[in-house]
């Protein structure tokens, strides 16, 4: 029986989001938001995902880190979006999501530095 991990299935279902809203926002001509918010906020559960077969407990918080960073960014790109005049805003949904990770993020790396 597979065991689920909340934080990878949670990055999974943010990046599908990123990659509709991205849709939204290169329809609407808005190219380069577009493209900086489709790697960074896709990135955030590859980097989870990586962090999941790290040999080495050090790796692993690093990965995990890299990951909190790149949602620290995407995070960024929502709110000039939600800002800036002409463009769509972002779905209501995304910012809990964007939370509920970086704070799981936040909660596994604590525990996993703890752990030494």
């Amino acid at each position: 029986m597979e065991r689920k991990n909340e934080v990878l299935d949670l990055s999974f279902g943010f990046a599908l989001e990123i990659i509709e809203y991205s849709e939204l926002l290169e329809s609407n001509r808005k190219y380069v938001i577009a493209r900086q918010l489709l790697k960074s906020g896709t990135s955030i559960g590859a980097n989870i995902r990586e962090a999941q077969s790290c040999e080495t407990r050090a790796d692993f918080i690093h990965k995990l880190k890299i990951a909190h960073k790149e949602a620290e960014e995407t995070d960024y790109w929502l709110l000039l979006c939600k800002k800036a005049k002409n463009y769509p805003s972002p779905p209501i949904t995304m910012k809990p999501m964007m939370l509920s990770i970086e704070k799981l993020l936040n909660k596994i790396i604590a525990t996993a530095k703890s752990k030494k």
